[in-house]
């Protein structure tokens, strides 16, 4: 083979080889550039500092929101406390709901303590001030036996013993001549004598009787009311006792029933 033939060869050998050489290059070439260039919005991960992860792995606690509250009422004022009335509560008297003993509106202008017996409206009143008094139900006398004046309270007895007077005997002669006091005694449970009179201011055993006119001129209330006026009124009272109709000639002698 000669010198030609011989180049000739080594040149084909050697061109596949500078080709592969260069190839090699390029790729080595284009890998790093594709390692050195990235995207430019790439950003390098850091690490964080310690407390940085502490504080991100605490659990974190917002309060809720305070909302403004509606203001508190005011205190309600205190209740302005009654007065205390002028004398005891009325008690419930046996008679109808009108008889029933009750402070009223009385203007008399008598003084405190005066009796004043409303023989037309069967009702006794017990002064307490120029404008009240403590009123009473009442039995009175019947036709025949009413009588009005003045008089004054002489004495006062408890539980009184009875006598009927020699008049009531006359029409009436299969009455007791003595009765002594207690519960079925006509006179009740006090009696208020008034002046030189026959005439009382007592109790009765009959309660029905209250707001009647059944008593020979005798004035009787409940036994419970004349308890309570017994120890109200005092002996030297006054007591009126006003006309039924029209002014009586007199007082007469007192029968009780």
């Amino acid at each position: 083979m000669g010198k030609r033939a011989k180049r000739g060869k080594a040149e084909t050998v050697a061109l596949p080889m500078a080709a592969r050489v260069a190839i090699g290059a390029v790729a080595v070439a284009a890998l790093g550039y594709g390692l050195l260039s990235g995207p430019e919005s790439a950003e390098p991960i850091r690490k964080p500092a310690a407390h940085q992860a502490l504080a991100s792995s605490t659990p974190v606690y917002v309060a809720a929101p305070a909302h403004a509250s509606a203001p508190a009422p005011a205190p309600a004022p205190a209740p302005i406390p009654t007065p205390a009335p002028l004398v005891e509560p009325p008690k419930a008297a046996d008679g109808p709901g009108a008889f029933v003993r009750q402070v009223v509106d009385y203007a008399s202008h008598q003084a405190p303590g005066t009796v004043i017996v409303d023989t037309k409206n069967t009702f006794l009143y017990f002064v307490l001030n120029d404008t009240q008094a403590l009123r009473y139900g009442i039995g009175v006398g019947r036709e025949g036996f009413t009588w009005s004046g003045e008089q004054t309270v002489a004495r006062k007895t408890e539980w009184p013993d009875w006598r009927p007077p020699a008049e009531m005997l006359v029409r009436q002669p299969y009455l007791p001549r003595f009765m002594a006091g207690g519960p079925g005694n006509p006179l009740g449970a006090r009696a208020m004598y008034l002046g030189e009179t026959e005439f009382r201011i007592h109790g009765t055993n009959k309660p029905d009787t209250i707001g009647k006119r059944v008593s020979s001129g005798c004035i009787r209330l409940t036994n419970d009311d004349v308890v309570d006026l017994y120890e109200r009124v005092k002996v030297g009272a006054k007591v009126i006792v006003l006309p039924a109709v029209a002014p009586s000639p007199g007082p007469k002698v007192a029968e009780v029933q």
